[in-house]
């Protein structure tokens, strides 16, 4: 049905899909962890949330406490991982039964001092290595430091992430950060002398490494339908839709100019449309000026002039809509997000997570 307004179509039946084929890349005994920060990616996290934890996902991640505090209060029950806690986070996180991700001796120290606080000797947690990203992480060289402070109360999991696992021109790297997270398991589990529980995988992971899929694999952009390679396209579905209408026609004279700061200035007669979006909205100053496309009736219609804070102005001269026209930003059927961000020289998960919550969000089964 066609949109009266700017709206982010969210398509849970895809969500579905994706979850499927993933699922169908490693085995029955390894659990899955969906991960739903950032506004599960710009759709609406405790819908998605939800829907996950109906469809049997084993874990939900987040990146930061509050994102997690809000999925508790929505009543989101299964495990929830933090990947990113603050120092004056582990009250809360405790309160909350989140499980963070410590990365740091730093991070450890706060958070030791919080179970104190609260009389807890064990509570659930991730240990966090770092294994060629450098972000976050503790190095193989910490092991044995780090054996002595946690053994009274154990992790539950152990893991690190991959920095270029969609990038098959860099196996040789993956590898090596492979070989590294094995090589730092066996030398915890010496210190420690019980077997770890492990993830790594990320979403191209599980495409291209599957091997190593140890007790759990994490996913995000791959629930939102992007595999990060053309192969896997016709097997993952986008979630989400962004679509809009026409608010006004004009037309313009050859010399006259369009937007602030004269962005577009027509060199012959020309008709623009103006759409009820902007940068404030989620498509930012870089698909101005010629470079961003949008869909109308089936025709790709350039972006002209500085997109506005909350108006973008596209040339529709060679295009027969009127007023109140349907337009499609990008959608999972016509023109994927990839596509649309791929004119600015940007990604899918930059223009996705982009997606202001102030527009209209619409569930579809």
């Amino acid at each position: 049905m066609p949109v009266k307004e700017t709206t982010v179509e969210i398509k849970l039946k895809n969500l579905k899909n994706n979850l499927e084929y993933l699922k169908s890349k490693i085995t029955s005994k390894t659990k899955f962890m969906a991960v739903v920060k950032a506004f599960s990616y710009g759709s609406d996290s405790r819908v998605v949330s939800q829907e996950l934890e109906r469809l049997g996902v084993n874990y939900l991640a987040v990146a930061y406490t509050q994102e997690g505090i809000d999925l508790r209060k929505f009543g989101i029950k299964i495990p929830i991982l933090v990947l990113h806690p603050q120092e004056k986070d582990f009250d809360e996180i405790i309160e909350n039964q989140l499980e963070p991700s410590v990365y740091s001796f730093r991070v450890l120290s706060f958070f030791i001092k919080a179970l104190k606080k609260k009389n807890k000797t064990s509570y659930p947690y991730h240990i966090k290595f770092n294994t060629g990203l450098n972000r976050l992480g503790f190095l193989k060289k910490d092991v044995h430091k780090l054996s002595g402070i946690i053994k009274p109360n154990l992790p539950k999991y152990i893991f690190s992430h991959l920095g270029a696992s969609e990038d098959l021109n860099e196996k040789k790297y993956t590898k090596k950060q492979i070989e590294e997270f094995i090589s730092i398991d066996k030398a915890l589990e010496i210190k420690l002398g019980t077997p770890m529980k492990k993830h790594l995988l990320n979403t191209s992971g599980i495409l291209n490494y599957t091997d190593y899929q140890f007790d759990m694999v994490r996913s995000g952009i791959g629930l939102y339908g992007f595999g990060n390679d053309i192969e896997f396209e016709s097997s993952l579905k986008p979630v989400l839709s962004l679509k809009t209408i026409i608010s006004q026609v004009h037309e313009i004279k050859a010399g006259e100019s369009v937007g602030y700061n004269k962005g577009f200035t027509a060199k012959t007669d020309s008709v623009i449309a103006t759409l009820p979006i902007g940068h404030a909205d989620g498509i930012g100053r870089q698909y101005g000026n010629g470079k961003g496309e949008v869909l109308i009736e089936d025709r790709m219609a350039k972006i002209v002039g500085n997109v506005c804070m909350d108006m973008l102005m596209v040339d529709i001269t060679d295009i027969k809509c009127k007023e109140g026209d349907e337009v499609i930003f990008f959608d999972d059927k016509s023109y994927s997000a990839e596509e649309f961000s791929k004119k600015a020289n940007t990604i899918s998960y930059e223009l996705i997570s982009s997606i202001s919550r102030r527009i209209k969000r619409v569930v579809s089964k």
